[in-house]
């Protein structure tokens, strides 16, 4: 399907063309889950006209029982074919929603709405869009069942690696097929680094859209998994030994047509807006990092040595930095794009993508100053040479990065009250339930001994 519906006009004539019988209704909970319930194609007037009434007092983060009315309303620019499921007679088609409370405002916990909120604020400060480029990492294993708790892997593959060491890349090719059936086209994909790790590399699109499209995405990857009897995840960090998984995400803010992150007096050079916004992003990164590194699992993943951003740092080719500018030829002086490399792709990632345009739009409006890049590698300096050169690290912990969001204004002003407080609260609960935990490294290390 290349059609991109804009209006629910288009739904209805795409509806008949191509036999629709089902529409699945899509939307997230406050940690990213997807939610789904399915609607008969004869029900869509109703769907665009009123929206579909639902109970979301079982809805993680969502209203308690007392007050669940909800209302699911589709937006028709997200309407696609499921192409894994039948697509002659009885077709089966998505939409993505927007969730409302009775009445038509917009419901408040509803993440989708937290990152319009956002994007609104940038049209406010002159910017028309802000636009990124998702990187997807993530591991194909062969179940979901584990032995002596590893998962086994499919290939000891590594990065760029081809023919049989790669035993996804026919899966790959489905996938993004498949990806490409529903509007969402992949630049590039390839084996990553880790045994069984690839990557899909997603263009660049407005920030709503890109949030709808990673989602999507990863279910696609894991129902073209299941169809071989694997299990795909996106776990932040499967594997002790190996690297962990990213979404690594290049982004720029466009006024009046234009890419405003390239200085175009100075071919190369940052603009003073993209250096604004970068540092930002570089003082808020603490604050905001529960809403990139959402799970007890992402910090196994931010630690040194396996090619994951700890430290608050930009540079231009060092990827042990959380924010690299790649460097662009001459050709492309108004081109610039800052990559952000810290979130997985295990995020919610309307709350991820809210929280980093919040950051970055601080700094320009602010006026904060970018410090110097760091070109050499971080991880070959001590912890006393980080501190003399002022250069903080990402909170260690769950636990630690809740306790600086719990305390941070920029984070309650993008999720907005109410999902800031049931945000916080499931944080601190996770991070509680997995503190308490005795694990067997404990039991195998101390039992002996203590």
């Amino acid at each position: 399907m290349t059609e991109k519906p804009t209006t629910a006009a288009d739904v209805h004539e795409l509806v008949e063309q191509h036999d629709v019988r089902f529409v699945r209704l899509w939307f997230t909970d406050i940690l990213g889950q997807l939610k789904s319930f399915s609607i008969n194609a004869s029900e869509l007037g109703r769907a665009f006209d009123r929206g579909i009434g639902f109970d979301g007092a079982s809805l993680t983060g969502f209203n308690p029982v007392e007050e669940s009315d909800m209302v699911a309303r589709p937006d028709p620019s997200t309407f696609s074919l499921i192409p894994w499921r039948p697509n002659k007679n009885d077709a089966v088609a998505r939409m993505y929603c927007d969730i409302e409370v009775p009445g038509g405002l917009p419901y408040e916990g509803d993440p989708r709405w937290v990152l319009k909120r956002a994007v609104e604020r940038a049209g406010s400060m002159g910017f028309e869009d802000f636009v990124v480029a998702p990187e997807v990492e993530f591991y194909y294993f062969r179940s979901a069942e584990t032995t002596d708790g590893v998962p086994e892997i499919l290939d000891e593959g590594g990065y760029f690696d081809l023919t049989t060491l790669d035993a996804g890349s026919d899966v790959r090719r489905e996938t993004v097929l498949a990806l490409e059936q529903m509007g969402i086209y992949v630049s590039s994909t390839h084996h990553e680094a880790g045994p069984s790790q690839h990557e899909l590399d997603v263009r660049a699109g407005s920030a709503l859209g890109a949030a709808d499209d990673i989602m999507t995405s990863r279910i696609v990857v894991k129902e073209y998994a299941l169809q071989q009897g694997w299990h795909a995840t996106f776990m932040p960090k499967p594997l002790g030994g190996a690297n962990g998984s990213g979404l690594h995400i290049h982004q720029a803010l466009i006024k009046e047509g234009q890419n405003t992150f390239g200085d175009t007096g100075r071919p190369g050079e940052l603009s003073a807006t993209a250096r604004s916004f970068i540092a930002g992003q570089l003082r808020h990164a603490r604050e905001i990092a529960p809403l990139y590194a959402q799970w007890v699992n992402s910090y196994k993943r931010l630690v040194p040595g396996f090619e994951a951003p700890v430290y608050l740092s930009w540079s231009r080719r060092n990827r042990s930095s959380l924010i690299r500018v790649p460097q662009r030829q001459a050709s492309e002086e108004g081109d610039s794009w800052a990559e952000f490399r810290c979130p997985d792709p295990a995020c919610n990632p309307y709350l991820c993508l809210a929280g980093m345009l919040q950051a970055g739009l601080e700094g320009i409006e602010k006026g904060y100053e970018l410090p110097e890049p760091m070109e050499e590698n971080l991880y070959h300096l001590g912890p006393d040479e980080m501190a003399a050169r002022g250069i903080e690290q990402l909170p260690s912990t769950l636990g630690e990065a809740v306790e600086v969001a719990a305390d941070s204004e920029l984070v309650l002003r993008t999720l907005g009250e109410h999902t800031f407080r049931r945000f916080i609260e499931l944080k601190r609960q996770e991070w509680e339930n997995y503190r308490i935990q005795v694990t067997p490294y404990e039991i195998e290390t101390f039992l002996p001994r203590l």
